[in-house]
């Protein structure tokens, strides 16, 4: 036995006092029928006693325990063989030793738990766990396995690897395993042989000047010697291709280059050699900033808008370019090559969703500036409503209650058939939620989902209870086929009915109507009710001509996208289209207003403005110039790490025909510009990355040797997640930070320098801060270093007193000395089975009132045992009977109550008195129903019965025969005396008093 915790039997010292006590204290139980309920509520404590110190019994037994680790990570790649060979060593076990697998790669997985049961094939065991290839850590394998081995009594650890680990350390966690006492058999696997060649480092310098030469430095190592092809690209922009003769080996290379370009350039080297058998570790990254004159990108909605924008920032030297918005790109890292970025009347539907996070990510994250100007498709009207962009700006697109709007009627026919599952669907249903949102709560909007037929999703109705219409345009979901006309049917007829100053449909579908009954007629009843629509085809199996002709007809517009991103934004567009209040013609100058340091450009006056885009300034933004009505004309703030600038008129001449045949433009333009590109601090900062299992080991150094500022850190990997950091303090000129990553990839990062506010609080200096990058490269365990893993594994063995097993021999493995183990039996479930079987028998032993003895000697008599064998026992003479044995209690009961009756009751019950009537006589009938008792020869007594007389007077004899005697003692009449006259009421009482002493004696 064994008891798990014994302090709890201390409690024996009370259970032996309460014994005690219910042996010295019940009293109301006696002799048999107490000792055994005492010992019941004894062995009931006792069993939960053990219970509580968790007593358990177990049993030793001799077996071998081994756990199999499988290292199963990229530089192994041998899965087959390890399960072939793990086979062959179960194979050779008793059939009472226990075997266990676990798979390592960077994490650990039990493949099968510790148990005597045979592996499901007998040739090759197949992992059934999945692992992350791209790292190896022996060290967490090894822990897990040991605390398997140590729940199980002890044990052996075999260990299947190349010893080529690149996360933690097998060595360290040894010396855990040899005070375990748990031995670890080393069984090392070969890297198989394959045609490889590894682009191992691109080392560039990370800062230079433009003009600057540089070398571009690769390592290359291969398994055998051939051709091969060396590609550079820079942000994406293929530079060289240069042809290559690999040896087996390492090979140096060199290449060189000039810095051009200034601003923050990303490099990427590819190679391609002959008969590469893998292509993980082909590629490799590099970062690079250049210095020198600022670079501004435009970004132009209308192909040759932007010529004013052009000749101020060539007036002031600043290097752009121009594209359109389609050529936005899709990686973050291209956006910190430019300084600023200007958006010149560019609508939100032409700019895809990444680069539209991008580029307010750019803003924040990495101080890079924003500037947009306005026009009939930029702000409110291109449909930035609730974008990235939007939150960068200083204004918002909507009108917040400034003026008086038309009402609006606006019905939503969406396509649900099932060529919109998907993505097409969800985006359609945010850009129907997102027009909700911009719309106001006095005007009307109903939605209309349609297949083969229309169905209501909202009928029409005010937008007073906004989140219940949300919701169900939430809940619409793809089925069926595609027919237009009876949704637009529905839609506008629903449409008639509705009170709204202007009232219009949008349409949106991607696939053909099944039938096409003819539009002309519900398009002209449109224009003839004041009505628009607008269509929109979502990719190329949209019927394009059928809708650009029912939006042409209806006096709307078509919209075709093969993004379905940019839904939201076109429904944005057209919803605020529908208010042309939002474009304000006025003929004043603009009025001054929080300038600060540009005041000093217009202090001779303002050029007359004819037009713009009304807006609403944002809460903490500085309106330099805004209209006579209040709205912002331009406006400017900080965001994040970076700053913007909204321009809400345009620079055409279309609104602004005195503003673009003004002298100042050009410096007044390119100061707005200028005043949003980043300040980077005189001393930046550099980074570089250590790849280590989990973690990204980040070194963040300065050219001076100052550690006293507090540093933060937001680091951007290429999906777009953000993580802020803290750095702190390693060494002189050098912070460190860790990064938690599990694959590789290209980073950049913000850092900025904190100072103390007010009230002791430390804010990051926005706008100030250096842009870096880092790169994680591909996993090492693809790397060819060369290294063998053996001599580690080997010492491992060493320092637990391990084995050093061979791939020929995996019989081996179950030779050694096998481990004496306890194996305990937890028997909690029986033990409170029995606890409730004692206390119902407690129960049952206190409350049910048997006669225990008489039954015990009943059944002795009735099974006659004797001598070991049954015996029939007859029947004694001389004992008396049981009907003798009732009659005497009988007696004895009627004479105590005679006793206690007194002599009032004996002279009632005389027997001279016989002229009892009525009730009475009955009553002295029963009475005379008496036991005469006489004295034998022997002393014994004999008790007759007395038959009870009938009705009547009973006579004198009869009466005289009801005297009771006492058996051993003198007699004492129970009847009335003869005399006396008997009272009913008194007989009644006697006869209770005999019934309730009977059914006493019977207890």
């Amino acid at each position: 036995m064994q008891a798990d915790s014994p302090w709890a039997l201390l409690l024996l010292i009370p259970w032996a006092a309460a014994v005690w006590w219910m042996i010295r204290g019940t009293l109301r139980l006696q002799d048999t029928r107490k000792k055994i309920a005492i010992a019941l509520r004894g062995l009931i404590l006792l069993l939960v006693i053990a219970i509580a110190a968790g007593v358990q019994p177990y049993w030793r037994v001799e077996q071998r325990n081994v756990i199999f680790v499988a290292d199963r990570s990229a530089s192994v790649n041998a899965d087959a063989s390890l399960g072939e060979w793990i086979a062959k060593a179960s194979a050779a076990k008793d059939e009472e030793d226990r075997s266990g697998i676990v798979s390592i790669g960077l994490d650990a997985a039990i493949d099968k738990v510790l148990s005597p049961d045979e592996l499901p094939s007998a040739e090759r065991y197949t992992f059934r766990s999945g692992v992350n290839e791209n790292f190896t850590d022996l060290s967490q394998a090894l822990r897990l396995a040991s605390g398997m081995l140590h729940e199980a009594g002890g044990g052996k650890i075999v260990l299947l690897s190349d010893g080529a680990e690149n996360a933690g350390s097998m060595l360290r966690q040894a010396e855990l395993l040899k005070h375990a006492g748990i031995e670890v058999d080393v069984v090392p696997i070969a890297a198989p042989q394959r045609v490889d060649a590894s682009l191992e480092a691109m080392d560039v310098p990370q800062t230079l000047r433009q003009g600057e030469k540089f070398t571009f430095e690769f390592t290359i190592n291969s398994t055998s010697s051939g051709a091969a092809k060396l590609r550079l690209y820079e942000d994406n922009r293929e530079l060289s291709t240069s042809d290559i003769v690999l040896e087996p080996g390492e090979n140096r290379f060199a290449l060189q280059s000039a810095a051009l370009e200034p601003g923050f350039h990303r490099f990427r080297a590819e190679l391609y050699a002959e008969g590469d058998e893998r292509e993980q570790n082909n590629t490799a990254y590099a970062f690079s900033r250049v210095s020198g004159p600022p670079a501004v990108l435009i970004v132009e909605g209308v192909p040759g808008s932007s010529g004013n924008v052009e000749a101020a920032l060539k007036a002031s030297l600043i290097r752009y370019e121009t594209i359109p918005p389609e050529r936005l790109s899709v990686q973050l890292a291209s956006y910190a090559a430019y300084d600023s970025i200007i958006l010149n009347n560019v609508p939100a539907t032409r700019i895809a969703a990444k680069p539209m996070e991008w580029l307010g990510k750019a803003v924040s994250d990495y101080g890079i500036g924003l500037v947009m100007l306005g026009g009939d498709n930029s702000f409110g009207l291109g449909g930035y409503f609730q974008t990235p962009i939007e939150k960068a700006l200083p204004v918002y697109m909507d009108l917040k209650g400034k003026r008086q709007l038309p009402s609006l009627g606006l019905i939503l026919v969406i396509d649900r058939s099932g060529s919109m599952s998907g993505g097409k669907l969800e985006l359609a249903k945010e850009a129907a939620m997102r027009t909700i949102e911009l719309m106001r709560p006095e005007d009307s909007v109903g939605v209309v989902a349609f297949d083969s037929t229309p169905w209501w999703i909202v009928e029409p109705t005010k937008l007073t209870e906004r989140d219940d219409v949300l919701a169900k345009i939430q809940g619409i979901q793809a089925d069926g086929g595609t027919e237009i006309f009876p949704a637009l049917d529905t839609a506008y007829n629903k449409l008639l009915e509705m009170d709204a100053q202007r009232k219009h449909i949008i349409l949106l579908t991607d696939g053909q109507s099944a039938s096409n009954p003819g539009y002309a007629a519900l398009t002209q009843g449109m224009v003839d009710n004041k009505m628009t629509m607008s269509t929109v085809a979502v990719g190329d199996g949209a019927d394009q001509v059928m809708l650009e002709q029912l939006a042409k007809q209806a006096k709307g517009r078509f919209y075709f996208t093969n993004d379905e991103s940019t839904l939201p934004a076109i429904f944005s567009r057209e919803t605020v289209l529908m208010s042309r209040t939002y474009i304000v013609e006025q003929n004043a100058p603009p009025l001054i207003g929080q300038a600060g340091s540009w005041a000093t450009m217009w202090q001779n006056g303002l050029p007359v403005l004819q037009a713009y885009i009304a807006t609403t300034a944002k809460e903490t933004a500085e309106v330099a110039l805004r209209s006579p009505q209040g709205d912002p004309i331009l406006a400017r703030w900080a965001y994040g790490s970076g700053r913007t600038v909204a321009w809400t008129s345009d620079l055409t001449g279309k609104w602004s025909r005195d503003w673009v045949q003004w002298s100042a433009l050009p410096n007044v333009l390119a100061e707005w510009i200028k005043w949003t590109f980043p300040q980077f601090e005189s001393t930046p900062y550099s980074a570089t990355a250590e790849l280590d299992g989990r973690e990204a080991m980040l070194r963040l150094r300065t050219e001076g040797s100052d550690t006293a500022a507090k540093l933060s850190a937001v680091v951007t990997d290429e999906a777009g997640k953000s993580t802020t950091l803290s750095p702190l303090p390693a060494a002189p000129g050098e912070y460190a930070a860790s990064l938690p990553v599990s694959e590789p990839g290209v980073y950049l990062m913000q850092v900025n320098e904190q100072t103390a506010a007010a009230g002791g609080a430390e804010t990051p200096n926005t706008g100030s801060g250096t842009t870096t990058g880092f790169v994680i490269p591909y996993s090492p365990e693809y790397r060819l270093t060369g290294e063998n893993g053996t001599e580690a594994l080997q010492q491992l063995a060493n320092a637990t007193g391990g084995r050093l097993l061979s791939l020929d021999a995996p019989q081996e493995v179950y030779r050694f000395i096998p481990v004496e183990s306890r194996q305990p039996y937890d028997w909690t479930r029986e033990l409170l089975l029995l606890i409730l079987a004692l206390w119902l028998l407690d129960i049952l032993l206190r409350r049910l009132s048997l006669p225990w003895q008489r039954i015990g000697r009943m059944l002795l008599t009735r099974l006659g045992l004797a001598g070991g064998r049954l015996q029939r026992k007859e029947p004694d003479a001389a004992a008396p009977s049981g009907v003798s044995r009732l009659q005497q209690r009988k007696s004895r009961t009627a004479g105590f109550y005679g006793e206690r009756a007194g002599t009032s009751d004996a002279a009632s019950a005389s027997p001279a008195s016989g002229q009892a009537k009525g009730a009475g006589a009955d009553l002295a009938g029963v009475q005379r129903a008496a036991i005469h008792s006489s004295q034998t020869a022997s002393g014994s007594v004999r008790v007759q019965a007395v038959r009870p007389e009938g009705q009547g007077q009973a006579s004198k004899q009869q009466r005289d025969d009801q005297q009771f005697k006492s058996v051993g003692t003198s007699s004492q009449p129970l009847a009335p005396p003869a005399n006396s006259e008997t009272n009913p009421a008194d007989g009644h009482a006697t006869v209770n008093r005999l019934l309730a002493a009977k059914k006493r004696g019977k207890r």
